[in-house]
């Protein structure tokens, strides 16, 4: 197998669940390194015997606020990579501690410490990620700093990617002559030209395992269950389009920031949401809070003056598989108190795929979706340690730490910003299928067959159209 990148520094790996376990093959396959210089910090004992499998070192011990430092410091120096692939853990306090030692950085997702998503101390907004957004952001700087990749998974991280590449095949099959954009100006001055109102990152998770399903009081997902149970409490939030007309009667603005989305007076995983993917057809996906919502919306956002002229709306639309769906139904039933058993499906899987990608529409050609269409057989035969589900953040993961080892000194860095023709190059051989497809389905189709509906039907796209009431 290829090597991306040679490294000669140390990594830390913070966490050790299915992404941890998913992304080390990864790592040694494509980063030349030396195995004997990557450590294992993570909370539980599971995966310590993937660890020994691959001859990592691996401390079982949970990061807190009062042992952070003495655990880690130990570990690092300048030109070490940490990666942060953990629950619980702040993002904020391991960006500090990487730049403090001279340290590279990368996390999949913006975390707060243990009970930050549902600390009702705080408001629904300071609970958000837009908030833990605008927090991160405040550590950009224009001295040179070690990179500290925000939020580079698959989603966040790989869709964004996504968005790029399908602007531009969109902008090729509609006859729109372009060059690839160099700068932020220039890839939201080109979504302006498209016309690209709308950004759902739409995915639909079919894998089964027919001999386990989900038994009450139990859990089941195919990827991180604290992680998915962390945001789908959160509120529901998204990017909020200049298009838009019709002002959702449980929205808030936030009251600092960007204000580039907004968020609704409910938990994620309690809304429902209508999007498109090729296999699927159309689907109704919970709308559960993710960083890629709130970014893009914000990297597209053309401005006169202090106006925003052009901003497309933006937000996740999860189908997750159907144990998860039955699952997020029974957590809800129990006010959103976490089940007694978790069960995180990986070898028990018999079939299934995750179409994961993103639809854009409102454009000449109506919706567009482009996206990864991985099985879980192909994944299996791909790479050890992952299911279709986690390969493709898995895979994210190293294009995002290749990406940091070959452009060391950009400080705060969040997906949007980055080549995306480097990190799709990475990923590409672990995506399975990857395909673009056209469709004129819109949100209003079938609607108001059985029952008459408040609908807008001069604009298909308006949010108050999308959203399942």
């Amino acid at each position: 197998m290829s090597k991306h990148v040679a490294f000669a520094g140390r990594m830390v790996i913070v966490g050790f669940g299915s992404i941890g376990q998913g992304v080390l093959p990864l790592i040694l396959r494509h980063i030349d390194m030396d195995p004997k210089r990557i450590t294992i910090v993570t909370a539980e004992e599971r995966g310590h015997g993937v660890a020994d499998e691959y001859g990592i070192t691996f401390v079982k011990q949970a990061l807190t606020r009062a042992n952070y430092r003495d655990v880690l410091l130990p570990l690092l120096g300048k030109g070490d990579f940490l990666l942060n692939v953990s629950v619980d853990v702040s993002s904020i306090a391991l960006v500090e501690l990487a730049w403090e030692v001279g340290a590279l950085y990368l996390d999949t997702c913006i975390e707060p410490w243990a009970g930050g998503y549902t600390d009702t101390s705080l408001s629904p907004s300071l609970r958000s990620n837009y908030a833990l957004r605008e927090t991160a952001l405040k550590l950009k700087s224009p001295a040179k700093r070690p990179t500290a990749v925000l939020t580079h998974g698959a989603n966040p991280g790989l869709v964004s990617h996504f968005v790029k590449q399908a602007l531009l095949n969109i902008a090729a099959d509609t006859g729109h002559a372009v060059e690839t954009p160099k700068t932020r100006a220039e890839w939201a001055a080109l979504a302006e030209a498209l016309s690209m109102k709308v950004v759902h990152i739409a995915e639909r998770d079919t894998q089964v395992a027919q001999a386990q399903p989900k038994r009450v009081g139990e859990f089941v997902n195919t990827w991180s269950i604290d992680g998915f149970v962390g945001e789908g409490c959160q509120p529901a939030e998204l990017g909020w389009g200049s298009h838009e007309r019709h002002w959702p009667a449980d929205a808030m603005r936030h009251e600092f920031g960007r204000d580039s989305a907004i968020y609704l007076m409910r938990p994620g995983a309690s809304v429902r949401v209508r999007t498109w993917t090729p296999t699927e057809g159309p689907f109704h996906g919970f709308l559960i809070t993710h960083g890629e919502s709130i970014s893009i919306s914000d990297f597209y956002t053309v401005k006169d003056g202090d106006k925003v002229r052009f901003r497309p709306t933006v937000h996740y639309a999860y189908h997750p598989c159907d144990d998860a769906v039955l699952s997020v139904h029974e957590l809800a039933g129990k006010t959103w108190t976490m089940q007694a058993e978790k069960r995180l499906m990986m070898d028990e899987i018999t079939s299934g795929i995750d179409e994961l990608g993103v639809l854009l529409a409102g454009h000449a050609k109506g919706a567009y979706w482009y996206g990864s269409q991985l099985s879980i057989d192909e994944a299996r035969q791909l790479c050890p340690h992952n299911n279709a589900t986690s390969l493709q953040v898995t895979v994210a993961v190293l294009a995002g730490v290749v990406w940091a080892m070959e452009n060391p000194e950009m400080g705060v860095v969040e997906p949007d910003e980055m080549d995306h023709a480097r990190c799709l190059e990475v990923c590409m051989p672990y995506l399975g299928p990857v395909v673009g497809v056209y469709s004129d389905w819109t949100p209003l189709d079938g609607r108001g067959r059985l029952f008459p509906e408040d609908i807008d039907t001069d604009d298909p796209w308006q949010f108050k159209n999308v959203r399942v009431v």
